[in-house]
């Protein structure tokens, strides 16, 4: 009889468990939903008195015009190109700096470092990780951007605007080096020993096992971690808006200063305009399409990983 009421008292756990956990699980598709809800009901159709963003403006006009001036009247442009541009540009230069930074950190820790040298390098990433967008947006403003203004080797004169997207890319690329370098090690790690050690019986040095046998047994998972780093460095906000600056214009040369989707879309906000006025309402397009190419790109990452994923028996 006992055995009775304590395989009833754990089913009625179970149930409660499970019921917990559908509620977290459905939380998280209800707040994008609410969030796409959001975003379409300003920017494609409006309830009530308002005018949404695309009842204004053409979605050919958005697509392909290369001026971007979100006012009132006929001096208003909006081609969302050199928002895109902008953000494009931060993000490539936060790749050059991240993905060899953060795959470097990750094979060390993983092939190389020893327990001690682990026990410090990973808390250092991790407090890398912790620290707010908005001191690396001051660090490139007072710090990166002076030092590119310096001459290069007292030869080279480069000139750097005070906001440009190299400082920021360079700041975002540090941010987002622990992603690439935790998502990596915990791939790399994954990679069966006897791999490892199939390839030091054959005589290979440390170097050739790492670079040869483990990377890419574990590329699948490297490149997801890439692209999630990439997606990460496509939606920073405050970093960029401070370092680039607020200029938008077709981002051509990364010295220069330039405004991303998310930079447009801090200072749409904290103006002064009208909560129906054209420049607000451009927010909820610009939206849209960081929603989606986030979407895209975070699609990308789960079909590599699902297509060149390597299983071990």
């Amino acid at each position: 009889m006992s055995d009775w009421f304590s395989a009833k008292k754990n089913r009625r756990h179970e149930t409660v468990i499970r019921t917990g956990l559908f509620v977290c699980a459905a939380l998280s598709v209800l707040t994008t939903g609410a969030i796409v809800y959001v975003l379409l009901s300003n920017a494609v159709y409006a309830p009530g008195d308002k005018t949404a963003f695309f009842e204004r403006v053409t979605v050919t006009e958005f697509l392909t015009s290369t001026q971007w001036k979100p006012v009132e009247g006929d001096r208003g442009r909006f081609g969302i190109w050199p928002l895109l541009s902008g953000t494009m540009m931060v993000a490539l230069i936060s790749s050059l700096v991240s993905i060899p930074a953060g795959l470097g950190a990750a094979i060390y820790m993983t092939e190389y470092a020893g327990p001690r040298e682990r026990q410090f390098l990973k808390p250092m990433l991790e407090l890398l990780a912790g620290i707010p967008s908005v001191v690396f947006g001051f660090f490139a403003l007072k710090f990166v951007t002076p030092w590119l203004l310096k001459p290069v080797l007292g030869l080279l004169n480069l000139d750097v605007s005070i906001f440009n997207s190299l400082s920021a890319g360079i700041v975002v690329g540090v941010m987002v080096t622990p992603l690439i370098a935790s998502l990596s090690e915990d791939v790399i790690r994954s990679v069966p020993r006897s791999l490892r050690e199939a390839a030091h019986a054959l005589g290979s040095t440390k170097f050739d096992v790492s670079m040869k046998v483990v990377v890419p047994a574990a590329l699948s998972g490297i490149l997801a971690s890439f692209l999630l780093a990439f997606s990460r460095a496509v939606g920073e906000t405050m970093a960029v808006a401070i370092a680039a600056g607020g200029n938008p214009v077709m981002a051509m040369n990364p010295l220069k200063g330039s405004q991303t989707m998310t930079g447009f879309m801090v200072h749409a906000s904290t103006g002064d305009s009208a909560a129906d006025s054209i420049s607000r309402m451009s927010m909820y397009a610009v939206g849209i399409t960081l929603f989606l190419l986030t979407l895209l790109i975070n699609l990308i990452s789960g079909w590599i990983l699902r297509r060149y994923r390597e299983e071990y028996q």
